[in-house]
């Protein structure tokens, strides 16, 4: 195991003195501040418009509209960090493999396997610590502001974290086979598929229509990213979102646990297929 926590530093470190990490932390940064600035603006208006209201119902909006944000924001969150996923994975070992840097490391005694296990533990270091900062920014400037926070918010964290972990690990076993550009444009290809077929999934449940909520579970099996997304959200909307479903962001076909744990199984899998392609690739 040594080998790989010692790849995994090395690629953590490496991660870092990228430059799209620090694009994307520059650009996080950005949204953090529109993000708490409209914030502000929007729930100082609800606030000015409940005290005409019922004390009751004055609550009761000002807590919707900052859930409404919260989840509003937290999705552009999930985005950042699964295209900050999928351009570390794209590149990693396809950009080795066509300089030839890869052949230093594999001149020494590691397996071949270490290093795919190295490269995925310190990119998934850096996407938690990325999502966590993230993440953790927003909801401390919704709480400084309103002082609400979300239910379940150690559920949907770790949603959000299996969502960004799927995108980099399939980015990570395409990398082993195909070019960097290959990589992503298959892997965001799989994302805007899932993406489209989520809302058809959801659609579809509005009117009742089984075939397209079919269509939206076959493509949450073939990359199961927005419905860990849709199962996060779920764990988040309150009680009467749920209920009145009067949020773009409140979700009607709600994803079983056991869609969690297929997730799971697709990450390991795609894992596993990545590892035995690098294995068997003629470098």
């Amino acid at each position: 195991m040594k080998p790989i926590w010692i790849l995994a530093r090395l690629t953590f470190h490496e991660a870092i003195r990228r430059r799209i990490v620090l694009v994307g932390l520059i650009l996080g940064l950005l949204f953090l501040t529109v993000f708490s600035l409209g914030f502000g603006l929007v729930t100082a208006e609800v606030a000015r418009d409940s005290v005409l209201r019922p004390e009751v119902l004055g609550r009761v909006m000002e807590k919707e509209m900052a859930s409404f944000l919260l989840n509003a924001g937290l999705y552009a969150v999930a985005f950042l960090s699964v295209a900050m996923a999928a351009l570390l994975g794209a590149d990693s070992l396809a950009g080795e493999i066509s300089s030839g840097a890869i052949q230093t490391v594999l001149t020494r005694p590691i397996r071949r396997a270490d290093v795919v296990l190295g490269k995925w533990f310190g990119y998934a270091a850096l996407l938690g610590l990325y999502l966590l900062l993230m993440a953790g920014g927003l909801l401390v400037s919704a709480y400084l502001q309103s002082g609400y926070l979300p239910p379940n918010l150690l559920n949907a964290f770790l949603l959000l974290f299996l969502e960004a972990l799927l995108v980099m690990t399939l980015s990570l076993a395409c990398s082993s086979a195909m070019p960097a550009l290959a990589t992503g444009g298959t892997v965001f290809g799989l994302y805007g598929l899932a993406f489209i077929g989520g809302w058809i999934e959801q659609i579809g449940s509005v009117f009742n229509n089984q075939t397209a909520v079919q269509v939206g579970v076959i493509t949450s099996l073939l990359f199961p990213t927005e419905a860990i997304w849709r199962r996060a959200a779920f764990e988040m909307q309150t009680p009467l979102a749920t209920i009145l479903q009067m949020s773009p962001f409140t979700t009607r076909s709600v994803p079983s646990p056991l869609m969690v744990a297929y997730a799971v199984f697709y990450l390991l899998l795609a894992l596993t297929i990545g590892i035995r392609i690098f294995q068997k690739r003629d470098i």
